[in-house]
């Protein structure tokens, strides 16, 4: 530090970042990361801008395409991007958009009432982290084309012919020294566009992937809106009606559109979008369909005696029990909580959402007293478990740190007192665990095993999981509570490493696990907390040398490099308890050797998560059946 003290700090020292200079350097304030996730984003703006065109009410149709050298190409049949030359820049309007930041159709000009590139920043980031891109305009019956690299004009706009349709084709090839990974995934853009053509009814899009010798294609065309997406969702589960309940309406500028049903699950899974963009953490919007949902059926109980006067009011958890329901409202000027757009602030919306809500549902719910009645009577049995659920979470809640006769007696817990040094093996079954208990570093590592499968929650309510003695016991190592009194800071261990046999059963026990931390303590994944151990495969002995082997391909390399002939010994792990302690220390649990998976789920993607959950834990067989057989090859590496 002290060779710095006499460096004067004067203004040669700011650094003024020109133009998208700016975004090469600090690619993370832009759009979050250099990650896959961040690589994906970039689609996302270029795709937004045409989604605004559908949204105005000028295109119908939007392409996209990963070509064979992964570059991107998007195209739509919009109104072409403005080819004219900017006044104030003197410069073509699409220069403009491509080339310098926060300029676009979207800042109260007249261009868009509502957008999802809300920045106007979207194709200028795209541009400037790119290798190259290429922008082609179809307008009035001529074609113009300009080509950018890293950001840079690399001729002006020109005219390269004629046309007979408008519209705008975009392509792009991110720039690999930026971006950690630059292959995109078919799988996660799928889920994204899928998403918006729900949220944006009548739109088409069609996504290709060209890179594989057959080519795959997936299109994405809802005229029903959010009402498919909800039949989506609930396509696993038993709707406990059939119609899908649509609310529409529009308030102070603010277009409103909800649909909900309710299935026979304990989940509710409520999704809430702004102008198409996903918004996690909720906000305004959300809370006015919750409080219009709340009292709305309370409001119809109680007139139709469906509530005795000796009840209590139902509570929003109550009515929610298994509901699906997405929120999406178009707003002209939103206003976010925090640079990710996560949260909406607008006040105006919750009143928007409240009033439509209230008065569509009001008149649905005295057309169909049927399905009014299904509703409450789950709701009222939904409010009985809550309380028997808050009777027996009182009995879990963890006690003070010096009270350790909390802890479960078949916990080896670990001497290290500070989480961040502390991990826990979930081990399945008691052979495995004693021998877990015997490997272990016993400062650092505790071990908690459990007695065949726990309670698969997706079909229970939380009273029931609340009793379960393997569910009890996990609680309670870990420290945090669970559901509503869930508190992060409290947890004990900062690894929570699920280990299982690399089996059928082994891996079902594991979702099982994944399921209900999903569901009740979600912090403990999205945070990154929860990893899955990778034990062998297989154990290769030779001439008195040992290795291991943690998949077929790796198991053919080692045969490969040490000859295949009668001296080599192959042993196939059905389980681990076939390890003694010191090789399941030396394959499974010493942090230099081990291999841990990462559980990570993108919050943006949690409605194809819950599908997920759905479809493994859910009560129809045939729809896991499918999804295990299309998902076999990436099972060893499930990364949710």
């Amino acid at each position: 530090m002290d060779e710095n003290k006499n460096v004067e700090y004067g203004a040669e020292q700011i650094q003024i970042l020109e133009g998208l200079d700016a975004v090469r350097k600090r690619p993370g304030m832009y759009i979050g990361s250099t990650s896959a996730r961040g690589l994906h984003h970039l689609v996302y703006e270029i795709v937004d801008n045409a989604v605004d065109e559908a949204l105005a009410g000028f295109c119908d149709t939007i392409k996209v395409f990963i070509n064979k050298d992964n570059s991107i190409t998007v195209i739509d049949n919009g109104r072409g991007i403005p080819i004219g030359i900017h006044e104030k820049k003197g410069i073509p309007a699409v220069e403009v958009v491509f080339t310098i930041l926060h300029a676009g159709g979207k800042f109260g000009g007249g261009g868009y009432k509502v957008s999802g590139g809300l920045h106007g920043v979207g194709a200028s980031v795209v541009n400037a982290l790119s290798n190259w891109l290429e922008v082609t305009i179809h307008k009035d019956g001529k074609m113009y084309k300009q080509r950018y690299e890293k950001g840079k004009v690399m001729y002006p706009l020109k005219e390269i012919g004629e046309t007979d349709h408008n519209g705008t084709e975009v392509t792009f090839l991110p720039d690999e020294t930026i971006f950690e990974e630059t292959i995109f995934d078919f799988d996660v853009l799928k889920n994204r566009l899928r998403e918006m053509a729900f949220l944006t009814k009548g739109l088409k899009i069609i996504l290709t992937d060209l890179r594989e010798e057959e080519e795959k294609e997936r299109v994405f065309h809802y005229e029903g809106g959010i009402k498919e997406f909800v039949q989506y969702l609930n396509k696993h589960k038993d709707p406990l009606y059939e119609k899908i309940i649509y609310c529409e309406g529009k308030r102070d500028d603010v277009y409103v559109e909800v649909a909900i049903q309710h299935n026979d699950s304990y989940t509710e899974n409520t999704y809430s979008f702004v102008n198409n963009i996903t918004t996690p953490e909720g906000g305004t919007h959300l809370a006015g369909f919750k409080n219009a949902l709340t009292k709305t059926f309370n409001d119809y109980a109680r007139t139709n005696k469906l509530l005795k006067d000796n009840e209590p009011n139902l509570s929003g958890e109550d009515i929610r029990e298994g509901l699906v329901a997405i929120i999406s409202i178009k707003i002209p000027e939103p206003q976010f909580e925090g640079q990710t757009k996560q949260k909406l602030g607008n006040s105006e919306a919750r009143g928007a959402v409240d009033s439509v809500v209230s008065e569509q549902l009001t008149y649905f719910l005295e057309q169909n007293p049927q399905v009014a009645k299904v509703i409450c009577d789950k709701a009222v049995l939904a409010q009985r478990a809550r309380d028997a659920a808050r009777k027996a979470r009182d009995l879990t809640r963890r006690k003070t740190a010096l009270d350790s006769m909390t802890l479960p007696g078949k916990l080896a817990d670990c001497s290290d007192k500070d989480p961040k040094n502390c991990e826990i093996y979930i081990v399945e079954g008691d052979s495995a665990g004693g021998s877990a208990k015997t490997a272990r570093q016993r400062a650092t590592q505790a071990i908690l095993p459990l007695r065949g499968k726990i309670l698969n929650v997706e079909k229970s309510r939380l009273d029931k999981i609340l009793v379960n003695n393997e569910i009890k016991a996990m609680i309670t190592a870990f420290g945090t509570g669970i559901h509503e009194d869930f508190d992060i800071s409290k947890l004990r261990y900062h690894k929570i490493i699920i280990m299982t046999d690399a089996d059928v059963d082994g891996a079902h026990i594991a979702t099982l696990l994944l399921t209900f931390f999903y569901r009740f303590m979600p912090k403990l994944i999205t945070e990154g907390h929860v990893y899955l151990a990778q034990p062998p495969l297989y154990k290769i002995e030779k001439n008195k040398k040992v290795w291991y082997a943690y998949s077929d391909e790796e198991l053919n390399k080692i045969l490969t490099e040490i000859g295949r002939d009668g001296n080599n010994k192959i042993q196939r792990y059905k389980g681990l308890g076939e390890m003694d302690a010191e090789q399941l220390w030396e394959t499974t649990m010493d942090p230099e050797k081990r291999i841990l998976l990462r559980v990570n789920i993108d919050e943006e993607d949690s409605a194809e998560v819950d599908l997920t959950f759905n479809t493994l834990m859910g009560d129809k067989v045939e729809p896991r059946r499918e999804f295990i057989e299309a998902n076999a090859k990436f099972v060893k590496n499930l990364d949710i």
